[in-house]
This record gives structure tokens, C-alpha cells and sequence, in this order.
């Protein structure tokens, strides 16, 4: 019998989504599947990580955050 190799598919705690038009610009902020806020830059990202007891060592690790539409310097339309 053989195995089939399947990627490893993340969920990470947090998932920052796309950027938003407004003034200044932001982007939807999930954490556990739920909606808990706005990010306008990525410092409101790790404050709300610690509101929920998430403690981030590494902005780019996808078994963390998810960026959605942009990384951590994705703050602004194109």
C-alpha cells in the first residue's frame, strides 16, 4: 500500500486580509475565524495577537498569520 504525500495545509490563529480603501488604509483582522478588528499597520497586528494571548516570534511563519492579499508591509492600495 502507498501512502499519498499531501501538503501540509496551515490554519493559522491569525489571518490578516486584504487592504481596504479608507483613510488612512486597513485591512480586516481575523483571529480564531472571527472578525475582532481593523490593522493599519503591522504593530496593531501584534497588539491584538497579545489581546488574545498569541504571542507572534516570526511575522512571516504561516502556521501563524496568514497575510491575505499582501505581506507585512502591504499597507496600502497599488
Amino acid at each position: 500500500m502507498t501512502e499519498i504525500a499531501s501538503p501540509h495545509i496551515s490554519h493559522p490563529r491569525i489571518m490578516v486580509l486584504g487592504v481596504q480603501p479608507g483613510t488612512p488604509p486597513f485591512r480586516i483582522l481575523e483571529i480564531d475565524g472571527e472578525v475582532v478588528g481593523q490593522a493599519k499597520t503591522v504593530t496593531d497586528v501584534l497588539e491584538a495577537a497579545a489581546a488574545f494571548g498569541i504571542k507572534i516570534h516570526d511575522l512571516d511563519d504561516p502556521d501563524v498569520v496568514r497575510w491575505v492579499g499582501g505581506d507585512k508591509f502591504t499597507w496600502h492600495h497599488h
